[in-house]
Order: C-alpha cells, then structure tokens, then sequence
C-alpha cells in the first residue's frame, strides 16, 4: 500500500508528502475553479494564465479544511495516511455556553429602541453564540439585523481567560459602531484604522484594508509595529461580513499571519454564491455550521417586513456593452430628473437612503433634491457620516444618498422607511445586503419599501432577471410596474 504524510503547519495550512505526480495532478484538478471576470484580466487575455485557481497546490501543499474531501480521494485509491502535527501551542479550549442572562447586567444605550432596558440574549443569538463556541473554526451565515455586534462582543467576553481577540470589519462605520457597543458591554477594546490606532487592548476592532496596508508595511520594513506584534498573544479572530473583503486580501491574512489564531470565527448575512470565493472563506475560516435567514427573523418579529417596488423606466437606448449602458443610465440628466421625482415622492412616506453606483450620479441626485437631501461616499469623514447617520434617529423625511460601496454593508440605520436601490447589479451580495440597510425595525418602524429602479435596456434588463431570482430565494415579495417615463 502506498503510505502519504500528511504535516499539519498550523490551523489552516498543511502539506501532504510522498504523493506521487498523478495523484497531486488529480488534487489541483478537484479543488480547481473558474474565476468568471478572468476574461477581463491582462494574463488571461495575454495566454499566461487559465482564468482559474486551485486550492491544492502540485507541490503537495494544501489547507487542513479541505482534508475530509481530499482523505476521501485518498482512502478510495488505497494510500495509507500518517499524520504528522507539528503544532506547538494551545488548540483546545473549554468555552462554556452562554445564556439569556450573560449580560444582563448591562442596559442598553440611549437612542437605541430599548434603551435603558437590560440586555438580554434572544433565543436564537443563543443558539448563534453557542454553536460558535462548540465549532472552533466556523462560518454562520446570519441576516443583516439580527444583532452581529452583540454576537461578537459576547464570544469576545467568553474567550477573554485565554487572551486576545480581533475583530475585523468591512468599514470605519462599522469600527465605530462596534466599538461603542462593546465599550457598552464593559469589554477592554481598541480600534485599529485609519489614523486611530489603539493597539494592546484585550479585543480589537479594525478593517480588513487596515490589516492588509499593516501587513505589506511590515514586509517591507516599515511601521513602528509588525503585524506579529500587532497579533501578539490573539487566540481568536472573528471577520463580520466575511463576504466584503476581497477573497485573496482576507485569505492572505488568515492564511499567512493569522495562521496560528486557533479561534477563527466568520460571520455574515450572505454567503458568496461563487465557488472561488466561497471556498477562499472555507479554508480561511472553516465550514458554515448554521443560516439565519432574513424571513426568520421578520416571522419573529425581529426584523421590519418588506416588499419590492420594482420600477423598470421604458428605455429605448442600445449599447453594445453593459459599462456604456450604465453610464447612459446614471448620468442621462432626464433620467435622473425622474429618479429625482421617485425619490422625492417616496420620501413623503418617511426617512428614504438611496444606493446609487457612481459618485457623480449620487451629487447629480442630491442637487435635484434640495436641501432635505445629503450625500455620503468614500471621502465623506467618518464623523460627518455617523452624524448623517444618527440624525435618522429623530427626523422624518430626510434623504441620504449613498454609494454602495459605503452604504451597502454594515451600516446600522433603523428609521428607514424607503431604501432605494438604482441600477443595482446582478451581485447577490450586494443586492441581499443593501436590502438588509432597509429591513432593521425602529420603534414606529414594522415595514419598509424597497424601490428597485432599473430600465428595459438590454443588460438592465439580464439584472433584473438574477435580482427577481434572488428575490423568490429570500422570500421577499415583489411587484413590477414599467414606467413609460418620457
């Protein structure tokens, strides 16, 4: 029988030795996957690349999450299996479980819903908690508004006995966000972004850009720190919104200097439908143990129903690729006075955010709106947004407009009554979690309007068909209503 080694390097990574040249070609073949936007890159185009990545590499090296499937092929060709584990630090640990009442003695802030009332664990944040707590590597995917922050802030508390942990977000809005809320809770914590930089406290929240730029100054000898420093005695990394970072950026990190983190948590409200990046997520992170839909969560009242205006403008444009058509589509000065008058009309109903692509489309809008409307992108402060954001508290009928980029994740909005979606895409994620920015309940909030503004124009037309789709698998109910606008 043929004997193969397989040596364990640290929680992600492993190499499996002594297997012949057929068998290692057999592997990079099975964990080998297409990377749909390959045709758009120069060595693909150039013939130097085959518009594909494998998991496996020809040289035996691999990831210990993979194993189950790669053991299969093994076994089934008869090789005998050694291991040889040369980890040489702590991997187990006794987490407990968590109740109703872990932090009960803690009351929530003002401006939120409950404020002054104790915090209480729902049942299935519980179940949420404890799962993770069970499963040291894992990723759940939980719906936008079903209370990720306090998820976090409690696996935090309960991994505070065995050292540090990380949290890493998509945004500065969502740095802020979390931190507050873990100060709330009483928990030691430090951010890490921008030009804040709180290093050597017992949790740490920062952003996945911040981590990587940390990363790529201490490779080339710059910084008064190193990221070895920077994950000094971290035993736990927790990713919220696993799908917002660039696959190869946040595999990277977690297969490169957090390798040896043997906590490693993810969490998120849409799990990415694409093999490649999906895959990127299991052997960084491990398998998805658990989903919380959005529709569970409004059956249980957590989260605010909802419904699909779909408002398809009558175009009569032709373009011969989707940017061109775009362009026509955000930037065409009557368009966007018809936008302008949707949002306008909507707006009547209460508070609407608007998600537009393109920055210069979000300040055409706003120009047409006057003085009810604010816009927000990436160059907006950090404080200027949360002020916007917070004003939503205790006003009505104030308008953001916002990139998607900026506004489609993370973002804790709650008296939204209309959220407006233009030109939206064909992006799962990005559709599934711009919806999530709309359906978060407020104290006079049970439903909100969703507005997807889209035109008959050939692409527009091909989105909307994969949106409508995405729709019926979420079971948010939708109308369409063709709008002959000229």
């Amino acid at each position: 029988m043929k004997k193969a080694t397989i040596v364990v390097r640290d929680e992600v990574n492993c190499a499996i030795k002594d297997l012949d040249l057929d068998m290692r070609k057999k592997l990079v073949r099975q964990f080998k996957y297409d990377i749909p936007s390959a045709k758009f890159m120069p060595a693909y185009r150039l013939g130097r690349w085959d518009g594909t990545v494998s998991f496996f590499n020809l040289g035996g090296s691999t990831y210990l999450n993979l194993l189950p499937d790669i053991l299969e092929t093994l076994i089934s060709a008869e090789w005998e299996i050694v291991i040889d584990d040369q980890r040489e630090y702590k991997t187990n640990f006794d987490l407990g479980t968590v109740d109703k009442n872990t932090f009960r003695h803690v009351v929530w802030p003002e401006k939120h819903p409950v404020a002054g009332q104790p915090i209480v664990l729902r049942d299935y944040q519980i179940k949420i908690v404890n799962d993770f707590l069970k499963n040291p590597q894992c990723l759940q995917e939980i719906a936008t508004g079903a209370g990720k922050t306090l998820i976090t802030a409690t696996l935090s508390q309960r991994v505070e006995n065995y050292g540090r942990s990380v949290v890493i977000v998509p945004n500065k809005s969502l740095v802020v966000q979390t931190e507050e809320d873990y100060i709330n809770m009483g928990l030691d914590v430090g951010v890490y972004y921008g030009d804040r930089k709180d290093i050597g406290k017992q949790h740490t929240i920062c952003t996945w850009q911040s981590l990587n730029t940390l990363m790529k100054n201490t490779k080339a000898g710059k910084g008064d720190f190193t990221i070895s420093e920077f994950l000094e005695d971290v035993v736990c990394v927790m990713v919220d919104e696993v799908h917002s970072a660039k696959a190869d950026a946040l595999k990277t990190l977690l297969t490169g200097p957090m390798a040896k983190i043997p906590l490693r948590w993810g969490l998120t409200g849409t799990v990415p439908k694409e093999d490649f990046e999906f895959q990127s997520l299991h052997v960084s992170l491990g398998k998805v143990i658990n989903r919380v839909s959005a529709k569970e969560l409004q059956d249980k009242g957590v989260l605010a129903n909802c419904h699909v205006n779909i408002l398809q403008l009558i175009d009569h444009a032709e373009h011969t690729n989707y940017q061109s058509e775009l362009k026509y589509l955000l930037t065409n000065p009557d368009r966007l006075d018809i936008i302008a008058n949707l949002v306008a009309e909507a707006n009547k109903t209460g508070n609407t955010l608007v998600l537009v692509d393109r920055v210069e489309s979000g300040k055409e809008l706003v120009a047409r709106l006057g003085n009810d409307a604010v816009f927000v992108s990436g160059a907006t402060k950090g404080t200027d947004r949360k002020e916007q954001y917070d004003a939503v508290a205790t006003v009505d009928n104030k308008i953001i407009v916002a990139t998607y980029g900026v506004a489609a994740v993370g973002i804790n909005i709650p008296r939204i009554f209309n959220l407006m979606l233009i030109e939206p895409g064909k992006s799962f994620v990005r559709v599934i979690q711009s919806i999530g920015r709309g359906i978060r309940k407020a104290e006079d909030k049970d439903d909100v309007q969703i507005w997807d503004i889209t035109s008959t124009c050939k692409f527009a037309k091909r989105h909307l068909t994969k949106r409508k789709k995405f729709y019926r698998e979420a079971n948010y109910p939708f109308s369409l209503k063709k709008v002959d606008w000229r």
